[in-house]
């Protein structure tokens, strides 16, 4: 009996254990479950900003790690940039300039003054590193359509349009607005707006022509797309005196004001066509603004307006309807509207430019300051020269500034004026200046074209090989720059 008993006792007591022990494996398990799915142990707090910013610390750390080096003044760092072996992106060098911090400068180089890059306005952008910034999130915009219901901003088109109302430049209250990736973009989308229907048989392809010297791309986009419904024609000087012009014919002229290359205010040559006017360098602070311009059809670009060139955002100004909602249409057809990250940051520059309007950080005051000292600079040391000429420019009144001011054009439109200086092009090329040659405009070999609102560092070299250039002629010889080519 006693042993029985033990026994009985031993299996109650293995039976408890059991029991606790299945017990406890359970609790565990609960709090394995909870902890993995129902958060009872909070993740940690993330680091916080002072006004209770969190998600967007690292984005701004890195781009302010980015802005902190400064590439001996020569250069620049972007977030995009190729990376090193430290992972991080390193510096690009300005032309002429070369080097892990760009400190070393290029012995014999080249002035590079070909291309239209704005970058005289980045030294204004840096002062304003904090106001323009943009951060936005990961989900930003995931869709085709804004607020609009289509694919522009509402607020980018009330500020254009505030914008061109504060400068004079433009009348925009009876425009219809078309945002463009860059003003390329609308280069055709316009002129398909302003040709024959397609499905219009009865109607003559429409000719495309523009005054010499023209901006290159009105062409080159005119044959490259080869529509139906137009073609390029030639220039105007072939069509104002034709008695043989067919009526029934209609015309698109592009108007370039300020031209490029020669940066003057031009009009519509042909009566009666339908005229595109490219007013990209219709802004204070690269041409005086005599009276708003109000056009049926104007071309607006922040390249030359913010400088912000590698955004690639334009806009057109468009009164009649039909015409623009044409253009919007080629515009969704080919690209589903302008990339809604662009326009975020457009409206972040504009609302900066909108703040400082005639204050002591007028982006137009900055830019017009630096582009008249550019072309007074250059044309002082052109004057002494018998073989080269620029365009007259005088000085105008401008209703933005309320007084007369000097000019200060985006290009210097050169002439070779020697017999033997047959192409102008070429003969700056043997002095060390890289150009952009007059025939791309069908102005000739005699002209050729200087880019003055490129980097500092590229406005510098171009005075020095000038001046060599200017100074050779008194001595009958080539400048020293040429050996080296």
């Amino acid at each position: 009996m006693a042993i029985g008993w033990h026994r009985s006792q031993s299996l109650a007591s293995a039976g408890l254990g059991l029991h606790v022990l299945l017990c406890s494996s359970l609790l565990l398990n609960t709090v394995f479950i909870a902890h993995q799915f129902l958060g009872a142990s909070p993740p940690p707090t993330p680091e916080r900003l002072g006004d209770g910013l969190s998600w967007a610390l690292q984005a701004a750390k890195e781009a302010e790690d980015v802005a902190a080096v400064d590439c001996s003044g020569h250069g620049s760092v972007f977030l995009d940039g190729v990376t090193g072996e430290d992972g991080r992106p390193g510096c690009e060098c300005n032309s002429c300039f070369s080097g892990p911090d760009c400190s070393v400068r290029i012995p014999n180089c080249a002035a590079d003054s070909q291309g239209g890059d704005p970058l005289f306005l980045e030294p204004y952008w840096k002062r304003h590193a904090a106001a323009s910034a943009v951060v936005f999130s990961g989900w930003h915009r995931l869709s085709y359509i804004t607020t609009d219901g289509h694919f522009k901003s509402v607020e980018l088109d009330s500020q254009i349009r505030r914008l061109h109302r504060a400068v004079g430049n433009a009348v925009v209250d009876d425009k219809y607005l078309v945002f463009g990736t860059g003003s390329t973009h609308l280069i055709n989308a316009l002129v398909y707006a302003l040709s024959p229907e397609g499905n219009n048989a009865a109607s003559p392809p429409a000719s495309v022509v523009a005054t010499v010297p023209y901006f290159a791309m009105y062409k080159s986009q005119t044959v490259m797309f080869d529509g139906r419904e137009y073609r390029w024609d030639g220039t105007t000087a072939a069509w104002a005196n034709n008695s043989s012009r067919n009526p029934a014919r209609g015309f698109i002229e592009f108007v370039t004001s300020p031209n490029n290359p020669d940066s003057t205010l031009h009009e519509p040559v042909l009566a009666g066509s339908s005229a595109i006017v490219d007013h990209a360098y219709y802004w204070p602070h690269l041409t005086h603004i005599p009276a708003p311009a109000d056009e049926e059809v104007m071309l607006f670009t922040t390249s030359k307006l913010s400088g912000h060139a590698g955004s690639r955002f334009g806009w057109a100004l468009v009164r009649d309807e039909k015409v623009a909602r044409r253009a919007i249409s080629y515009i969704e057809e080919s690209t589903v509207g302008t990339s809604r990250e662009t326009q975020l940051r457009v409206l972040k520059i504009l609302k900066v430019i909108l703040a400082n309007l005639h204050g002591k950080e007028d982006i137009f005051a900055f830019g017009y300051d630096v582009m008249s000292s550019r072309w007074r600079r250059l044309n002082a040391v052109v004057s002494r020269s018998t073989r080269i000429s620029l365009q007259k420019m005088p000085p105008q009144y401008c209703t933005y500034f309320n007084r007369i001011k000097e000019p200060s054009p985006a290009y210097a439109w050169v002439k070779c004026e020697w017999e033997e200086d047959d192409d102008c092009y070429e003969t700056l090329l043997a002095a060390g200046i890289n150009s952009l040659t007059g025939t791309v405009n069908e102005a000739g070999t005699r002209y050729t074209r200087l880019s003055l609102i490129k980097t500092q560092d590229d406005f510098d070299m171009l005075l020095e090989r000038i001046t060599e250039f200017v100074d050779a002629e008194k001595h009958g010889r080539a400048p020293a720059a040429s050996s080296s080519m």
